[in-house]
Protein backbone atom coordinates (compact mmCIF):
# COMPACT_ATOMS: atom_id res chain seq x y z
CA UNK A 1 0.00 0.00 0.00
CA UNK A 2 1.12 3.43 -0.88
CA UNK A 3 3.00 4.54 2.97
CA UNK A 4 2.74 8.57 1.19
CA UNK A 5 -1.06 9.49 1.51
CA UNK A 6 -1.81 13.27 1.65
CA UNK A 7 -2.50 14.58 4.97
CA UNK A 8 -1.18 11.47 6.56
CA UNK A 9 -5.00 10.11 6.29
CA UNK A 10 -4.84 6.49 6.30
CA UNK A 11 -8.82 5.51 6.24
CA UNK A 12 -11.57 8.26 5.25
CA UNK A 13 -14.73 7.25 5.71
CA UNK A 14 -16.94 9.87 3.38
CA UNK A 15 -21.08 10.24 3.67
CA UNK A 16 -20.71 6.31 4.06
CA UNK A 17 -24.58 4.35 4.80
CA UNK A 18 -25.08 1.01 4.44
CA UNK A 19 -27.98 -0.71 4.33
CA UNK A 20 -29.22 -4.28 3.80
CA UNK A 21 -31.19 -5.05 0.46
CA UNK A 22 -34.71 -4.87 2.22
CA UNK A 23 -33.92 -1.16 3.25
CA UNK A 24 -33.00 -1.74 7.09
CA UNK A 25 -30.18 0.79 7.50
CA UNK A 26 -27.19 -0.01 9.98
CA UNK A 27 -25.07 2.79 8.99
CA UNK A 28 -26.17 6.52 8.05
CA UNK A 29 -23.75 9.61 6.82
CA UNK A 30 -20.25 8.12 8.17
CA UNK A 31 -17.78 11.23 7.95
CA UNK A 32 -14.51 9.71 9.60
CA UNK A 33 -10.96 10.07 9.00
CA UNK A 34 -8.40 7.88 10.93
CA UNK A 35 -4.81 8.85 10.87
CA UNK A 36 -1.93 6.82 10.17
CA UNK A 37 -0.68 5.43 13.45
CA UNK A 38 -3.00 6.22 15.50
CA UNK A 39 -5.63 3.56 17.64
CA UNK A 40 -9.39 4.68 16.76
CA UNK A 41 -11.32 2.74 19.00
CA UNK A 42 -15.50 2.14 18.12
CA UNK A 43 -17.21 2.65 20.85
CA UNK A 44 -21.17 1.51 21.88
CA UNK A 45 -23.54 -0.72 22.88
CA UNK A 46 -24.66 -3.75 20.32
CA UNK A 47 -26.39 -3.05 17.12
CA UNK A 48 -24.59 0.97 17.27
CA UNK A 49 -22.92 0.21 13.63
CA UNK A 50 -19.07 -0.76 14.77
CA UNK A 51 -18.02 -3.66 13.34
CA UNK A 52 -20.20 -2.78 9.89
CA UNK A 53 -17.82 0.26 10.06
CA UNK A 54 -14.84 -1.98 10.73
CA UNK A 55 -15.88 -4.65 7.43
CA UNK A 56 -16.48 -1.71 4.99
CA UNK A 57 -12.77 -1.20 5.71
CA UNK A 58 -11.46 -4.14 4.14
CA UNK A 59 -14.25 -4.55 1.47
CA UNK A 60 -15.76 -7.32 3.53
CA UNK A 61 -19.52 -5.43 3.15
CA UNK A 62 -19.57 -2.47 0.65
CA UNK A 63 -21.02 1.10 0.83
CA UNK A 64 -24.96 1.37 -0.04
CA UNK A 65 -24.28 5.24 -0.58
CA UNK A 66 -20.65 7.32 -0.14
CA UNK A 67 -17.24 6.04 0.02
CA UNK A 68 -14.74 4.36 2.22
CA UNK A 69 -11.16 5.54 1.08
CA UNK A 70 -8.29 3.39 2.07
CA UNK A 71 -5.13 4.41 1.45
CA UNK A 72 -6.07 7.55 -0.98
CA UNK A 73 -8.44 4.90 -3.10
CA UNK A 74 -12.10 4.05 -2.42
CA UNK A 75 -12.18 0.21 -1.69
CA UNK A 76 -14.36 -0.37 -4.36
CA UNK A 77 -11.35 0.41 -6.87
CA UNK A 78 -9.12 -2.03 -4.51
CA UNK A 79 -8.16 -5.57 -5.45
CA UNK A 80 -10.44 -7.41 -2.68
CA UNK A 81 -7.92 -9.70 -2.42
CA UNK A 82 -4.93 -7.33 -2.28
CA UNK A 83 -6.90 -5.14 -0.04
CA UNK A 84 -7.22 -7.54 3.12
CA UNK A 85 -3.76 -9.27 2.32
CA UNK A 86 -3.01 -5.27 3.38
CA UNK A 87 -4.86 -5.27 6.25
CA UNK A 88 -4.34 -7.39 9.91
CA UNK A 89 -7.65 -8.27 10.92
CA UNK A 90 -7.65 -9.39 14.51
CA UNK A 91 -11.05 -11.08 15.68
CA UNK A 92 -12.62 -12.56 19.39
CA UNK A 93 -11.74 -16.17 19.83
CA UNK A 94 -8.81 -14.99 17.76
CA UNK A 95 -10.36 -17.58 14.67
CA UNK A 96 -7.31 -19.97 14.10
CA UNK A 97 -7.73 -22.19 12.11
CA UNK A 98 -7.91 -25.86 14.35
CA UNK A 99 -6.27 -28.29 11.81
CA UNK A 100 -3.57 -25.67 11.75
CA UNK A 101 -0.42 -25.98 14.00
CA UNK A 102 0.54 -22.30 15.56
CA UNK A 103 3.17 -21.95 13.42
CA UNK A 104 1.06 -22.71 9.99
CA UNK A 105 -1.45 -20.46 11.23
CA UNK A 106 0.40 -17.45 11.85
CA UNK A 107 2.07 -17.68 8.41
CA UNK A 108 -0.67 -18.01 6.50
CA UNK A 109 -0.59 -15.22 4.52
CA UNK A 110 3.04 -15.41 3.98
CA UNK A 111 2.88 -18.15 2.19
CA UNK A 112 -0.01 -16.97 0.27
CA UNK A 113 2.08 -14.47 -0.33
CA UNK A 114 4.58 -17.20 -1.60
CA UNK A 115 7.47 -16.13 0.38
CA UNK A 116 10.45 -18.76 0.80
CA UNK A 117 9.75 -21.34 3.54
CA UNK A 118 12.67 -20.21 5.69
CA UNK A 119 11.54 -16.44 5.75
CA UNK A 120 8.40 -17.48 7.02
CA UNK A 121 10.07 -19.48 9.72
CA UNK A 122 12.13 -16.99 10.76
CA UNK A 123 8.85 -14.42 10.80
CA UNK A 124 6.77 -17.18 12.58
CA UNK A 125 9.97 -17.24 15.14
CA UNK A 126 9.98 -13.34 15.47
CA UNK A 127 6.14 -12.66 16.24
CA UNK A 128 6.13 -15.46 18.31
CA UNK A 129 8.69 -13.71 20.49
CA UNK A 130 6.95 -10.09 19.78
CA UNK A 131 3.52 -11.27 21.03
CA UNK A 132 5.44 -12.64 24.23
CA UNK A 133 4.72 -16.88 23.61
CA UNK A 134 7.51 -19.40 23.54
CA UNK A 135 8.79 -20.79 20.02
CA UNK A 136 8.30 -24.09 21.34
CA UNK A 137 4.23 -23.69 20.76
CA UNK A 138 5.06 -23.02 17.56
CA UNK A 139 4.02 -26.78 16.50
CA UNK A 140 1.04 -27.17 18.65
CA UNK A 141 -2.62 -26.35 17.64
CA UNK A 142 -4.64 -24.26 18.32
CA UNK A 143 -6.64 -26.69 21.19
CA UNK A 144 -3.37 -27.09 23.01
CA UNK A 145 -3.49 -23.12 23.99
CA UNK A 146 -5.14 -21.26 26.28
CA UNK A 147 -7.55 -18.49 25.67
CA UNK A 148 -5.12 -15.41 26.26
CA UNK A 149 -2.49 -18.01 24.12
CA UNK A 150 -5.25 -18.28 21.43
CA UNK A 151 -5.26 -14.65 21.06
CA UNK A 152 -1.68 -13.83 20.96
CA UNK A 153 -1.91 -16.12 18.18
CA UNK A 154 -4.28 -14.82 16.29
CA UNK A 155 -2.44 -11.04 16.66
CA UNK A 156 0.85 -12.35 15.39
CA UNK A 157 -1.31 -14.20 12.47
CA UNK A 158 -2.56 -10.41 11.66
CA UNK A 159 0.85 -8.97 12.07
CA UNK A 160 2.36 -11.24 9.86
CA UNK A 161 3.02 -9.68 6.63
CA UNK A 162 3.99 -6.21 8.62
CA UNK A 163 0.66 -4.81 7.17
CA UNK A 164 0.08 -1.15 8.25
CA UNK A 165 -3.48 -1.41 9.24
CA UNK A 166 -4.78 -3.17 11.75
CA UNK A 167 -8.62 -4.19 12.36
CA UNK A 168 -9.44 -5.14 16.12
CA UNK A 169 -13.01 -6.73 16.83
CA UNK A 170 -13.64 -7.00 20.27
CA UNK A 171 -10.01 -8.95 20.76
CA UNK A 172 -10.41 -9.44 24.45
CA UNK A 173 -13.86 -9.45 25.36
CA UNK A 174 -14.26 -13.60 25.86
CA UNK A 175 -11.21 -13.42 27.95
CA UNK A 176 -11.26 -13.39 31.73
CA UNK A 177 -10.21 -10.01 33.32
CA UNK A 178 -6.65 -10.76 34.50
CA UNK A 179 -5.83 -12.62 31.01
CA UNK A 180 -7.84 -9.41 29.30
CA UNK A 181 -5.57 -6.66 31.51
CA UNK A 182 -2.57 -8.38 30.44
CA UNK A 183 -3.41 -8.77 27.00
CA UNK A 184 -4.18 -4.99 26.80
CA UNK A 185 -0.82 -3.80 28.29
CA UNK A 186 0.85 -5.95 26.00
CA UNK A 187 -1.14 -4.35 23.20
CA UNK A 188 -0.16 -1.00 24.24
CA UNK A 189 3.51 -1.50 24.22
CA UNK A 190 3.40 -3.51 20.81
CA UNK A 191 1.50 -0.15 19.29
CA UNK A 192 4.03 1.47 20.58
CA UNK A 193 6.92 -0.08 18.98
CA UNK A 194 4.82 -0.80 15.52
CA UNK A 195 2.82 2.39 15.33
CA UNK A 196 -0.31 1.22 13.14
CA UNK A 197 -2.93 2.51 11.97
CA UNK A 198 -5.25 0.23 14.67
CA UNK A 199 -9.08 0.73 14.11
CA UNK A 200 -10.36 -1.47 17.47
CA UNK A 201 -13.76 -2.02 18.27
CA UNK A 202 -15.20 -2.33 21.53
CA UNK A 203 -18.08 -1.95 23.83
CA UNK A 204 -16.15 -1.38 27.41
CA UNK A 205 -15.58 2.32 27.62
CA UNK A 206 -12.66 1.26 30.17
CA UNK A 207 -11.00 -0.65 27.47
CA UNK A 208 -11.44 2.45 25.19
CA UNK A 209 -10.04 5.08 27.82
CA UNK A 210 -7.26 3.03 28.09
CA UNK A 211 -5.88 1.64 24.66
CA UNK A 212 -7.33 4.35 22.81
CA UNK A 213 -6.07 7.98 20.82
CA UNK A 214 -9.34 8.84 19.73
CA UNK A 215 -12.44 7.51 20.70
CA UNK A 216 -15.70 7.92 18.10
CA UNK A 217 -19.18 6.97 19.78
CA UNK A 218 -21.84 5.32 17.88
CA UNK A 219 -25.15 5.26 18.56
CA UNK A 220 -28.22 3.46 16.20
CA UNK A 221 -25.62 3.48 12.95
CA UNK A 222 -24.62 7.56 13.83
CA UNK A 223 -20.87 8.66 15.00
CA UNK A 224 -22.02 10.73 17.84
CA UNK A 225 -18.36 12.02 18.32
CA UNK A 226 -14.91 11.12 18.10
CA UNK A 227 -12.47 12.88 20.43
CA UNK A 228 -9.20 11.60 22.46
CA UNK A 229 -9.86 10.46 25.67
CA UNK A 230 -9.22 13.42 27.95
CA UNK A 231 -11.67 15.21 26.05
CA UNK A 232 -14.48 12.32 25.81
CA UNK A 233 -14.78 12.12 29.55
CA UNK A 234 -14.96 15.85 29.61
CA UNK A 235 -17.58 16.32 26.86
CA UNK A 236 -21.20 17.73 27.23
CA UNK A 237 -22.50 15.60 24.80
CA UNK A 238 -25.68 13.67 26.49
CA UNK A 239 -25.30 10.68 24.62
CA UNK A 240 -21.03 10.64 26.14
CA UNK A 241 -22.25 11.63 29.63
CA UNK A 242 -24.64 8.70 29.02
CA UNK A 243 -22.18 5.91 28.29
CA UNK A 244 -19.95 7.71 31.24
CA UNK A 245 -22.39 7.55 33.94
CA UNK A 246 -22.90 3.70 32.98
CA UNK A 247 -19.90 2.95 33.50
CA UNK A 248 -19.43 5.45 36.64
CA UNK A 249 -16.45 6.79 34.69
CA UNK A 250 -14.72 10.05 35.52
CA UNK A 251 -11.33 9.50 33.88
CA UNK A 252 -9.11 7.24 32.05
CA UNK A 253 -8.15 3.88 33.54
CA UNK A 254 -5.00 4.82 33.70
CA UNK A 255 -2.70 7.53 32.07
CA UNK A 256 -0.52 5.41 29.47
CA UNK A 257 -2.45 5.03 26.77
CA UNK A 258 -1.63 4.11 22.92
CA UNK A 259 -0.72 7.61 21.57
CA UNK A 260 0.96 7.41 17.87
Amino acid sequence: MNASTQNGVAIDFREVSYSFSAGSELLTGLNLQIHRGETLVLLGRSGSGKTTTLKLINDLVSPTEGEVQVEGRATTQWDPIRLRRGIGYVIQESGLFPHFTVERNIGLVPAIEEWPAGRIRQRVGELLQLVGLDAALAGRYPRELSGGQRQRVGVARALAADPPILLMDEPFGALDPITRAELQREFLSLQQRLQKTVVFVTHDLREALLLGTRIALMENGRLVTALPPDEFVNSSDPLVKQYLDAFGATGPANGNRGNP
